[in-house]
């Protein structure tokens, strides 16, 4: 069999069945996929152009940030400091800071700033072996500022040798130019920005933040039925600061993910599992926001819901660009094993952004994205905090 390059002497994290390990296994890719992933002793004969020597070290699929607002300008780090003093995210917000106050900054700026500030929040990220991610709109507001966004996020991909999932997120907040008037500014949503979004192909999806100071759930499924009118798929910031049943309402529209789901109930949680829909846990935003209400982890393994893990990474709720530390965190915080957490930030992160036959493993088929790791043990990628053990980051099979 004839591929282009052999990866062998390597562990492999396959993440076929749990972590799926692999000893003395081996990786064979051609034109940028995977042809073999398993044992060394099992493999076809190859004729390779390049064999590399692994040295023992762990192959794991390359990482996923499921979930980011990478796509920004300007920083909130004031309301950090009002957040020490006792402020809370709905004070800041109604009081002109929040999303409202990155929309300013991110009206102001060009593509090219945009594009510029995001490449070097990406560059942390696939320094950690990220060879995926998503990247959502919401600081715009306007029909043309969304689709700038968009066409920023576009822009990431080959600027910084990353795949980019796009997701329109117009009902973030209600612009000032709006305020009491939300149903006219989803009327916006829904009849210009996502029927533009989709025609010039610049969304692979829509989203909603669903809150009290966001948009209510008869909102959010206008909304939904727009994008599904237009062939996009649907996810949903849902249950993170109150319960509204968004987690449901997402559940219901087939939604790939429901994310954050601090306060879901198992109401929620049954009619996800029921759906497929992926339950993207946030852990940055919980800890940098202070939260003391944790995602009912034990409730999504009972039901069966598959756990992505994200940074979340923004301005204003979780300057994070370390998709390391958010594993950690979900350990540490939520919980959750090394298992869950190495398979939240590949499997079911490919899962959630739709992309679960695409990369997120190590199989025949599949994107070859690798991460090799100098370390002695998967548990090292999720326990240790603030030290990168990434040995060499792979793209395409290369």
């Amino acid at each position: 069999m004839i591929c282009d390059r052999i990866w062998r002497n390597a562990t492999l994290m396959t993440m076929a069945d749990g972590l799926g390990l692999v000893p003395l296994g081996m990786v064979a890719a051609r034109d940028g996929r995977i042809v073999y992933a398993g044992p060394e002793a099992d493999a076809p004969a190859f004729s390779s152009a390049e064999t590399v020597d692994c040295e023992g070290r762990f192959i794991s699929p390359g990482l996923i940030d499921c979930h980011t607002h990478i796509v920004h300008a300007g920083d909130r780090a004031n309301e950090f400091a009002m957040r020490l003093h006792g402020a809370t995210y709905e004070e800041i917000a109604r009081a002109g800071g929040g999303i409202v106050s990155t929309m300013k900054a991110t009206r102001a700026a060009s593509e090219v700033e945009l594009l510029a500030s995001a490449q070097r929040r990406v560059a942390a990220l696939v320094a950690e072996g990220v060879t995926t991610i998503e990247v959502k709109s919401g600081y715009g507001l306007t029909l043309d500022d969304e689709m700038k966004m968009l066409r920023v996020a576009r822009a990431l991909g080959p600027a910084a040798e990353v795949t980019v999932c796009t997701t329109l997120l117009g009902a973030h907040a209600v612009p000032p130019e709006y305020v009491g008037l939300s149903d006219a500014y989803i009327d916006l949503v829904c009849g210009a920005m996502i029927p533009a979004a989709a025609q010039a192909g610049l969304a692979d999806a829509v989203d909603a933040f669903c809150e009290g100071i966001g948009f209510s759930p008869e909102q959010v499924e206008r909304v939904f039925a727009a994008a599904l009118a237009h062939g996009l798929p649907v996810k949903l910031h849902a249950e993170q600061l109150s319960h509204l049943s968004g987690a449901t309402l997402a559940a219901r529209h087939g939604a790939l993910s429901a994310d954050h789901l601090e306060h879901a109930t198992r109401a929620d949680i049954a009619a996800m599992a029921q759906a497929g829909t992926v339950a993207t846990l946030l852990p940055g935003a919980y800890y940098f926001m202070r939260e003391t209400h944790r995602p009912p982890v034990e409730w999504l393994r009972e039901a069966g819901v598959p756990i992505a893990i994200a940074t979340d990474c923004n301005p204003g709720t979780s300057p994070l660009t370390s998709i390391l530390l958010a594993a950690n965190m979900g350990a540490t915080l939520f919980g959750l094993t090394v298992e869950e957490c190495l398979r939240g930030v590949t499997v079911h992160a490919a899962r959630a952004i739709g992309l679960s036959g695409e990369v997120g493993k190590l199989a025949a088929g599949h994107a070859c994205d690798l991460a090799i790791w100098d370390i002695g043990d998967p548990a090292e990628l999720v326990c240790r905090i603030g030290f990168n053990p990434l040995y060499k980051r792979v793209r395409h099979g290369r």
